[in-house]
């Protein structure tokens, strides 16, 4: 088991290491040069250090000052590989020191005028916290409700929930988000439309907490029912295919209770792709998150990263991509180790 996991994961660092490098090399195609912004920048700031120089002086000046921020950066050359090897921090910068991401430089946010480490460390406890929550939240809800759907396949109540589950699956995320605030907010005015916290507020404690869960009750309501509808037309499925199968009918035929074969043999049967959709479905979540952080106000990592595209910030994007591109891998590995857990007949040791 820990060689199949350590193998694992060198495989993961080496789909990360493509991957920040087709990054890399698609954001620096991209007209935007941070050096000559702050080399503008600091020659606005030194206009009056620069009045008794002549022209060709300024512009001397200007070069002098964009070539030591290149140098800086590590942007001096015109290699890609070199500067994203640079950006790495295996390959030294002009004066021979080395400052990347192994070195722990994760990069500068202009936009907040601070490491994006700093930036990121509040949305990302928020986005992983409502994340989590929705999580829980819904397959407390789908999976005993696919479950009575499929022992109960045909009858009323499995017909209701089919027709809401399609509903539910086939309305976009965005549309089903602005309904839920236009009959939440607009006609009942039982939620507030956007943010995390009273405005002006500065409550602690238990105030706090019942405070924040206020304003996160319609965005967490959404975000589970959009995961009602798929989550719980797979987990009936595949109870319906456990139910058929001749282990559940002979425990039946012994006698063994009801209940027993549902939640014991039945269930346990379906885990596998359950497992598979649950995991995976989580992690898009993280993805779609991005859509409901920024339409309800949220400070998670999905309004951070609009705004980092929307600004050309793009240290602060790569992180953000980079997190995600983690958070898939990392999410992977799970799927397969959890296989060993819910199904003895799967081995995951070679």
């Amino acid at each position: 088991m820990l060689k199949y996991i350590l193998k694992r994961i060198g495989y993961m660092l080496i789909v990360l290491v493509i991957l920040s490098f087709l990054m890399f090399m698609i954001y620096n195609l991209v007209p935007s040069n941070r050096a000559y912004t702050d080399a503008k920048a600091d020659v606005q700031s030194r206009k009056q250090l620069m009045q008794g120089m002549t022209e060709e002086q300024k512009e001397n000046y200007f070069n002098d000052l964009y070539l030591e921020y290149q140098r800086q950066y590590g942007t001096d050359t015109d290699n890609l590989l070199i500067r994203y090897l640079r950006w790495v921090g295996v390959s030294p910068l002009y004066y021979g020191n080395y400052n990347g991401l192994l070195q722990g430089n994760l990069g500068y946010s202009h936009e907040y005028d601070k490491p994006v480490v700093e930036v990121i460390v509040e949305p990302m406890k928020n986005t992983i916290f409502i994340n989590i929550f929705a999580t829980i939240l819904a397959l407390v809800i789908t999976i005993p409700l696919g479950i009575v759907c499929a022992v109960r396949k045909g009858k009323k109540l499995d017909q209701a929930v089919q027709v809401g589950s399609i509903i539910g699956y086939s309305l976009p995320t965005f549309i089903i988000a602005i309904l839920f605030i236009w009959i939440f907010c607009s006609v009942l005015k039982i939620f507030p439309t956007s943010g995390m916290s009273t405005p002006g507020s500065n409550y602690t404690g238990w105030k706090w907490f019942t405070d924040t869960m206020y304003y996160l009750a319609l965005p967490l309501i959404t975000m589970t029912f959009c995961s009602l509808g798929g989550m719980t037309r797979y987990v009936r499925a595949s109870m319906i295919d456990a139910l058929s199968m001749d282990c559940i009918r002979t425990a039946r035929a012994k006698g063994v209770k009801e209940k027993v074969v549902i939640y014991s043999h039945a269930f346990r049967n379906a885990l596998i792709p359950i497992v598979t959709l649950v995991v995976g479905w989580f992690l898009g979540i993280f993805a779609g998150s991005l859509i409901f952080e920024d339409m309800f106000g949220l400070n998670g990592m999905g309004k951070i990263m609009i705004q980092a595209l929307r600004t050309a910030d793009f240290d602060l994007v790569i992180l953000l991509q980079l997190f995600y591109v983690a958070i898939s891998l990392i999410g992977n590995l799970i799927i397969d180790l959890v296989y060993g857990l819910v199904d003895p007949r799967v081995r995951v040791s070679k």
